[in-house]
């Protein structure tokens, strides 16, 4: 195995830290733990004999949600604002302050004990973005129970999944969800998966709200207000339980390439711990600062960036109900920042191309004072220079792309604004984090060179804050990661690194598409698709979209007697994705096609489909069994405008 690069002369700090977090990671994360509380502090970093790569912070004992809030009211800072709810889609607003959210985390936390539910027991949250579901999931932490939060756009079938995994003894669920132009009932769609699911829990707490209440199920359901209500005219009050660090936070699915959901698991100490770090050195924001992450609580830039990190290390954090345009206009975010004096700005790409394809000239910003607004950061999928460019230009901020996983918890790369800003590239997300010791490789395993594309790794051990295991099945996290290439991390990334360090991620290595900051797997749609009692054979490639970064598209084979207009088949392809998976899929695009290219060996070239869809050059592949089958693909995608 080759010696860890040495980092390029770079401004600030950056080539210094690197360093140090791969020389001496036992030195540097230690130092780092002195950000967090501990009940037993770690007398050593990281054992390597424990788990699939080694576990961090051994013999430590803490909770998170003393992290997050119970420290900062003793510390005498429970005036301060620790969440602000801001609602356009409703049209309201609201403080919590330190000591509210105290008052409330620990009552909640009573009422899931009296409920049953203790340290490692599994609670699931389907919860819009309201205050409630970040008491939900800091009640979970004060016990010792381990959350998992389901995004509220995931149809019941998908709930039903993650139910059927994860086992939990509660459900924690709100009525509705609110949108621009709609109301979604939630309700249902819970009663439809617990149906569906073996697992049954004991218990749902239902959030009712206004826009759209809910019937309860007799014995299994509770209303949330009057139980929390009742909790505390009884004076019921729940105290923080210490874990170990190695125990888990939470449980968080991402999409798998056999349509079954991986559990990512997320342990206590090392996430804290590198989240600290993060918010200090990548994101330059101190204690007291406003921090708005506009993502969502389903995803993890959302567990992470508007729930734990901004309170663990004592910002205020935004959570915003409402779009990046729409609600009521492009300036939404601008409007946020000034009247709440946001320091950062995190979001997706996606966002940002919405905004400026309504307000290409950037004329929203100029109303609104923006002069406590530092940075903004992006990422959920690869920035485009364009937009980057445009953003620059628009904000007269640094904007800064950074790259990670649902699987890491926190960058794999990224430029730390908080060691010294480094010169932005567009189209790249900068240079590795601490602890990341990144290489691209070729199908071999063996490092690549500057600028030659390849599979992005991450050399053993990870650092703290990425996934141990994955939940129930130590089996599927080493073969899904960590046996391609021995002794490394695969991201299943394609990109390059440049001479200066810099990675550049070029695209996905396996059937996972990135539609809007949102991974999701095209195996889980063929899988839908496939269900569809007139169709044969599909397949299902991501098509670049200048709004949504990729758009999923379907190509179907109907079976042979089927006499059906293809036409009426395709709206109904689209509406069974969409009722199975959700709208969160936007799968808009079913095309009929008289036969799938494929291999001699019967593997579909998904690959070259994509090309052709993408304007992209191509050639004919060597192993094709049928190059007219290539052809047909072409015309289908010319006849609705796509591909050359």
């Amino acid at each position: 195995m080759s010696a860890t690069p040495v980092p390029p002369a770079l401004p600030g700090r950056y080539a210094e830290v690197y360093a140090d977090s791969l020389a001496d990671p036992e030195t540097f994360w230690l130092a780092a733990a002195r950000a967090v509380d501990w009940e037993t502090a770690p007398s050593r970093a990281f054992d390597a004999e424990a788990g699939s790569y080694g576990r961090w912070f051994p013999d430590a004992r803490l909770n998170a949600c003393h992290n997050a809030i119970d420290r900062h009211v003793a510390a005498g800072r429970g005036g301060q604002a620790a969440i602000i709810h801001d609602s356009p889609v409703t049209g309201t607003k609201r403080r919590i302050t330190y000591a509210e959210l105290q008052e409330e985390v620990a009552t909640l936390a009573a009422v899931l004990s009296d409920l049953g539910v203790g340290k490692g027991d599994r609670v699931v949250l389907y919860m819009p973005m309201v205050p409630e579901a970040l008491v939900g999931m800091f009640a979970c932490a004060r016990l010792g129970a381990v959350h998992s939060v389901v995004f509220g756009g995931f149809a019941a079938n998908e709930l039903a999944v993650r139910i059927e995994d994860a086992s939990p003894k509660v459900v924690l669920a709100a009525s509705c969800g609110v949108e621009p132009s709609r109301v979604v009932a939630y309700k249902p769609l819970l009663d439809a998966a617990i149906e569906a699911s073996e697992h049954k829990p004991d218990s749902c707490l239902i959030l009712q709200r206004p826009q759209c209440e809910a019937s309860l199920v007799a014995g299994r359901d509770r209303d949330w207000a009057e139980t929390v209500q009742a909790a505390r005219a009884a004076g019921r009050r729940a105290e923080c339980v210490t874990v170990a660090a190695t125990d888990p936070l939470y449980i968080l699915y991402t999409s798998g390439t056999t349509g079954k959901p991986k559990g990512v698991v997320r342990d206590t100490g090392g996430y804290l711990v590198a989240l600290a770090w993060s918010m200090a050195n990548l994101y330059d924001v101190a204690p007291g600062e406003v921090y708005f992450c506009a993502s969502d609580i389903g995803w993890v830039v959302g567990h992470s960036y508007i729930v734990y990190a901004p309170l663990v290390h004592g910002c205020t954090t935004v959570l915003y109900e409402g779009k990046p345009v729409g609600t009521p206009d492009a300036g939404a975010f601008w409007r946020v920042a000034s009247e709440h004096g946001v320091a950062c700005l995190f979001t997706a790409p996606t966002a940002l191309r919405a905004i400026k394809k309504e307000d290409p000239r950037g004329e929203r910003v100029a109303g609104y004072d923006l002069s406590r607004f530092r940075t903004l950061f992006l990422a959920g999928e690869r920035a485009d220079p364009d937009s980057v460019a445009w953003a620059e230009r628009t904000l007269e901020r640094p904007v800064i792309d950074h790259w990670w996983q649902t699987e890491t918890g926190w960058a794999i790369s990224g430029n730390p604004v908080g060691l010294g800003q480094l010169p932005v590239k567009h189209g790249s997300a900068c240079v590795p984090m601490p602890g990341y010791d990144v290489r691209v490789l070729d199908e071999g395993g063996r490092p690549l060179g500057p600028d030659i594309m390849g599979t992005i790794a991450i050399r053993l051990p990870l650092p703290p804050g990425c996934l141990p295991t994955l939940w129930g099945s130590e089996e599927r996290m080493r073969r899904s990661y960590l046996t391609t290439f021995p002794g490394y991390y695969d991201t299943s990334d394609a990109g390059i690194r440049d001479a200066d360090g810099y990675v550049t991620v070029l695209g996905r290595t396996d059937d996972i598409i990135n539609v809007a900051g949102h991974r999701l797997s095209t195996g889980g749609m063929e899988a839908v698709l496939a269900s569809h009692p007139d169709v044969a054979e599909c397949a299902v490639i991501g098509i670049r979209d200048a709004l949504k970064g990729e758009a999923p598209c379907g190509f179907v084979v109907l079976k042979a007697q089927v006499e059906r207009d293809p036409a009426e088949i395709e709206r109904e392809l689209v509406a069974l994705v969409r009722k199975r998976i959700g709208p969160v899929a936007a799968f808009k695009l079913a095309l009929t096609v008289p036969r799938l290219p494929k291999t001699r060996s019967g593997k579909i070239l998904r690959g070259t489909m994509k090309r052709i869809a993408d304007h992209e050059p191509w050639t004919m592949p060597p192993t094709i069994d049928d190059a007219g089958a290539l052809d047909e693909i072409g015309e289908s995608l010319r006849a609705r405008g796509i591909g050359t």
